[in-house]
């Protein structure tokens, strides 16, 4: 039977584990891109009936991955005069790089490069491969085929930080690159609807990473200790039901860039 799509980045671990877990179920197809595969991930899919591959690549390599996703769908995608197999299509981005917590001035610059890529590169690479390869993909009743991107943001790509300057600038990145698209899409007949969003504070190896850092050379460093302390960081579970709730309602994409905590 036709099956919805799902394509996530970083899904081995974290928020994008959280999602694909949750997506998993007899109707879903998930293709993961993550540097591994995660063999829970393979175990619960299996026992879900769900249909799922998982890439290992690094993402520092985005043109390569896009050109592998082209392929892909190129293979699987609604043929003319066929059934279609899939009834929507969907592409989170998800994976990103938090750099070494330190100054720009102290940032090696070979970091700063993969960290652009992988955050900000990949995910227009991505979003071009998904976008030109199922353009023009029909339902069953000859209608376009919904697609909807996600591409999960941050309050630090709306509000400056120290020390955390790169990591910065490619969240802004994909905030203005998705109101970009949003307009072009908007311009289509059959357009996708796109969303960067900003999913709040939420316990995972990056907030490990944060609180590891020295006040010497992170500024902030005790309010992401308190943030902890005070039980204030959001479950990756819940986050990731509360995203994936909002990718499938009706009013999807109105706004090319929100906030979770704003419409909870």
């Amino acid at each position: 039977m036709p099956k919805h799509l799902y394509i996530i980045t970083g899904a081995s671990r974290g928020l994008g584990f959280a999602m694909a877990q949750q997506l998993l179920h007899p109707d879903h197809f998930l293709l993961c891109i993550s540097r591994n595969e995660n063999a829970r991930l393979a175990e619960h899919a299996k026992a879900s009936a769900c249909a799922i591959e998982q890439w290992p690549l690094n993402l520092d390599h985005g043109v390569e991955a896009a050109a592998m996703l082209t392929q892909w769908l190129t293979h699987h995608g609604n043929k003319t005069g066929q059934l279609p197999y899939f009834q929507s299509a969907a592409l989170i981005n998800n994976a990103a790089l938090l750099p070494t917590i330190a100054p720009l001035s102290a940032t090696d610059p070979a970091e700063i490069a993969t960290v652009m890529r992988v955050g900000l590169e990949a995910p227009m690479q991505l979003c071009s491969a998904f976008l030109g390869g199922t353009e023009g993909w029909k339902t069953a009743a000859g209608q376009a085929l919904p697609r909807r991107v996600l591409n999960i943001s941050s309050g630090l790509g709306r509000n400056a930080m120290a020390s955390q300057s790169v990591y910065c600038a490619t969240k802004a990145g994909i905030d203005h690159f998705t109101r970009c698209l949003a307009l072009e899409e908007a311009a289509k007949t059959g357009g996708a609807k796109v969303c960067s969003m900003a999913p709040g504070v939420i316990d995972t190896d990056m907030q490990v990473h944060l609180r590891g850092a020295t006040p010497q050379s992170f500024a902030d460093h005790s309010r992401f200790l308190d943030l902890k302390a005070k039980g204030q960081l959001a479950s990756a579970e819940d986050c990731a039901s509360q995203l994936l709730r909002y990718l499938n309602q009706a009013d999807y994409g109105s706004n090319p860039i929100a906030d979770l905590r704003a419409l909870a």
